[in-house]
């Protein structure tokens, strides 16, 4: 009677053989005190629990940016409205440590198509360094490039070659 009652408050037969392996694997990985025992079954036990249920519904939480929308771009750097920090470019920091595209993060804060990713003054400098550095303009065509005639014999060769018989004397 006292293992039914046992086996109905700690879950499944199932779950409890589960548990019991993966204590039994741990314990004999690692040392632990017999006092820990008990507490380090229930941690177990309950996290194998939580994986066979449903997840329950997260309460509908309102999306709260860190900065108001319309203070998050400034002429010399954007806000970030996951975290509040500061950025000449967002780019980067979204996918490195959100793991969003732009878009996405357009997305998930309800944001234009046009919302910028990079602050309008960095723009604007890199923009102006580019055509500085003639980037972004057509080339005009070079006249066709005429072969360059060799002097001298064709006999001699350039640089180093094979070295005849005579050359080598031993």
């Amino acid at each position: 009677m006292m293992q039914m009652n046992q086996t109905a408050t700690l879950g499944s037969p199932n779950l409890i053989e589960l548990t019991a392996e993966v204590i039994s694997a741990y314990v004999t990985q690692n040392s632990v005190p017999t006092a820990q025992l008990p507490e380090l079954i229930a941690v177990v036990h309950g996290a194998l629990k939580m994986l066979g249920e449903q997840p329950s519904e997260p309460a509908s939480q309102e999306l709260r940016p860190a900065v108001p929308i319309k203070t998050s771009i400034t002429p010399d750097f954007l806000i970030c409205l996951e975290d509040g920090r500061r950025f000449k470019s967002l780019r980067r920091h979204l996918s490195s440590k959100y793991g969003m595209t732009p878009d996405q993060y357009r997305a998930k804060w309800s944001l234009p198509k046009d919302y910028p990713m990079v602050a309008p003054n960095y723009a604007a400098a890199r923009s102006e360094l580019a055509r500085r550095m003639g980037l972004g303009q057509i080339r005009r065509k070079k006249a066709p490039v005429t072969p360059k005639t060799s002097k001298g014999s064709g006999n001699r060769s350039s640089g180093r070659g094979k070295s005849t018989a005579s050359s080598h004397v031993r």
